[in-house]
């Protein structure tokens, strides 16, 4: 297996003119199972990119590596600058910078939306409460739950869940946002409230990284869409040119089957 180095060179001082991720030749393995097999990326800030592909191309791995979730064997993840593989590396402030959803929601099921919103810049961060309770009613209002703010996880349906979810990880001001399948756990009617939630992010200049199998989200919504099939890249290119002339026959047979 091809092993990390030691050391890094320290990558140069991020500015808005370049990649606020890059990830360079990036190999991963489970055991015997090579799921990323040299995967390169670059993602500019403000952009929306959807990663597609079939189940267990690598997608949600992929996504992982960018906050640290999953340690790489080989290559180089860049955040802002920083270099996520360094073993000197502060995981906590990488993760204030880039917040993840997941497709489980994994709110706490004694607190309410609000507490939920609340816990994590409070224990975390040390933030004063009266404060952070002011920011996370108004991330409530952002994903219109304003109303569901003294409700329990419970007394809510799947996606006013995922809302919440959304909403707690924005509470940590995150320059970046990872969204892993958040919606494949959904029922079809509860799809578009959470995907709206997320469009409206883009639309105002969030980072958004989405692994998803909605076409029609990626389409509408992504700035660029990358295709992987057995932990490569297959193709990438901006929705238009991705969904309307894919050149890859993988990508061709891919869009055949799910559009």
């Amino acid at each position: 297996m091809i092993k990390i180095p030691s050391t890094f060179p320290s990558p140069p001082a991020w500015t808005p003119d370049h990649p606020i991720v890059r990830v360079s030749q990036v190999y991963k393995s489970f055991g015997e199972t090579q799921v990323l097999k040299g995967v390169s990326m670059s993602v500019m800030k403000g952009e929306a990119v959807c990663i597609v592909g079939p189940s267990g191309s690598g997608k949600s791995t992929l996504l992982r590596t960018i906050n640290a979730l999953v340690p790489i064997d080989a290559g180089s993840v860049v955040v802002e600058g920083q270099e996520v593989c360094d073993p000197e590396l502060d995981k906590l402030q990488l993760r204030r910078k880039v917040g993840m959803v997941f497709q489980q929601y994994n709110l706490f099921p004694h607190m309410t939306a609000l507490q939920n919103v609340m816990i994590a810049p409070i224990k975390v961060l040390g933030q004063d409460k009266a404060e952070v309770e002011a920011r996370a009613r108004a991330l409530l209002r952002k994903v219109r739950l304003e109303d569901k703010a003294d409700r329990h996880p419970g007394e809510l349906s799947g996606g006013q869940q995922q809302r919440v979810a959304i909403a707690r990880s924005l509470a940590m001001t995150p320059d970046i946002m990872l969204f892993d399948e958040v919606t494949a756990a959904l029922d079809p009617e509860t799809v578009k409230e959470v995907l709206v939630t997320i469009r409206e992010l883009a639309e105002e200049g969030m980072t958004c990284l989405l692994v998803t199998h909605e076409m029609g989200f990626a389409r509408e919504v992504a700035d660029h869409v990358y295709f992987t099939d057995h932990g490569v890249i297959v193709e990438h290119a901006p929705p238009a040119q991705f969904f309307g002339e894919a050149k890859d026959p993988r990508t061709r047979a891919f869009l055949s089957q799910v559009l």
